[in-house]
């Protein structure tokens, strides 16, 4: 299906013999000995996996700014961030190194960096690809998905990897569609929804103005436009900040320098070394999500934040499902902004976690979204 097809793989998917760094000093050195799930599917479809592309440390992060490594500039101008954490492959595809690559998407980490780099990026239906052999960042948000120059690319390489494994458990057992024969449909009688008044206060004119004439031209094909409500949508960057960073903090607990990763050369004793280990090879960024994620799972504020924002994810999904019962598709922004400048946000992780408050809807309901430029 994908013979002799270039694609570039984000560096926190697994591919056998292929150093897998994750961005970060943590995993510099670790080659993995095996096959992610969708390495397999497209390395069976004959795709020519010519590399790894850059990332924020561990995914966490919206800009690429967080790699240990690299910062990873906006192929239309180089003054600006590619966005992230997938920007590595958002760039790739926006500057022709290749038709296709995949990254992961936590809380918008393929639609922001795609939307920055004016690419296709499509975060699948949670469970629709397997995550078998990529390194967990957020368990339950985490979603692989392809990086495309049109949707007809990016269908194709989602019929690719899409599946049931078994090795997943959070996997959907359901056939595969035809993504590319569902694009040959009309949009007459298509029922758009859209939001009325959605976070104006921080939107860019220029995102407000490129929203609006996407409105019109769904209208002008044929599609109906439907206002909705999403009442509970203000709550999800602040829900997201809790339960993600909660996940980390677990998830990122087996870098102790002991199993695998970096280990500190200079330490007195056992606690010594797991502390200078995680302290020398972390990101900043990385350690500021992990403190936050053991806070809100401390004993005594477990159920005030960790619990209390599972129940607002809760209220998120509901929010869709009745949306959807009315409409087809949901458009919004992608991002409040177009693509700052790098170095502009590095300073205010508050400014940069804002960056994400169209995006994570989508993943705390475990729905699809895609950026079309």
């Amino acid at each position: 299906k994908l013979a002799g097809i270039p694609v570039a793989l984000k560096d926190n998917i697994c591919a056998k013999g292929a150093t897998t760094t994750c961005a970060s000093k943590m995993l510099e050195a670790f080659t993995p000995p095996y096959d992610a799930h969708i390495v397999e599917q497209l390395r069976a479809a004959d795709a020519v996996l010519i590399g790894k592309t850059n990332l924020d440390e561990f995914a966490m992060g919206s800009s690429t700014e967080n790699s240990a490594f690299k910062t990873t500039a906006n192929p239309w101008n180089t003054k600006c961030a590619a966005g992230g954490s997938s920007g590595g492959s958002a760039a790739a595809v926006s500057a022709g190194f290749t038709p296709l690559s995949l990254g992961s998407d936590t809380g918008g980490s393929i639609r922001q960096p795609a939307s920055f780099c004016g690419v296709v990026g499509l975060k699948p239906t949670y469970g629709r690809v397997s995550r078998y052999g990529l390194v967990a960042f957020a368990s339950s948000l985490d979603q692989i998905g392809p990086f495309a120059r049109d949707v007809t690319d990016a269908a194709l390489l989602l019929e690719t990897i899409a599946g049931k494994d078994q090795r997943d458990t959070t996997s959907l057992d359901a056939d595969v569609p035809s993504y590319t024969k569902n694009l040959e449909q009309p949009l007459k009688n298509l029922k758009v929804g859209y939001i009325e008044h959605l976070h104006e206060e921080g939107l860019h004119e220029d995102v407000k103005a490129a929203t609006q004439q996407a409105l019109e031209v769904y209208k002008s094909l044929g599609a109906e436009l439907i206002p909705v409500e999403l009442p509970h949508a203000k709550y999800c960057v602040a829900t997201y900040y809790i339960i993600a960073p909660s996940e980390a903090s677990s998830n990122l607990a087996r870098y102790d320098g002991v199993h695998y990763g970096y280990r500190a050369k200079q330490f007195d004793n056992m606690i010594d070394m797991y502390a200078a280990s995680r302290g020398e090879a972390f990101g900043d960024e990385v350690k500021r999500r992990i403190m936050l994620g053991t806070y809100a799972l401390s004993s005594g504020y477990y159920d005030a934040y960790y619990l209390k924002a599972l129940k607002v994810r809760r209220l998120i999904r509901n929010d869709f499902e009745q949306a959807f019962q009315k409409v087809d598709i949901i458009a919004s922004p992608v991002t409040p902004t177009p693509a700052f400048e790098i170095g502009e946000l590095v300073d205010d992780p508050l400014a940069m976690y804002l960056a994400d408050i169209f995006t994570t809807s989508a993943n705390l309901s475990g729905i699809p979204g895609v950026s079309i430029p």
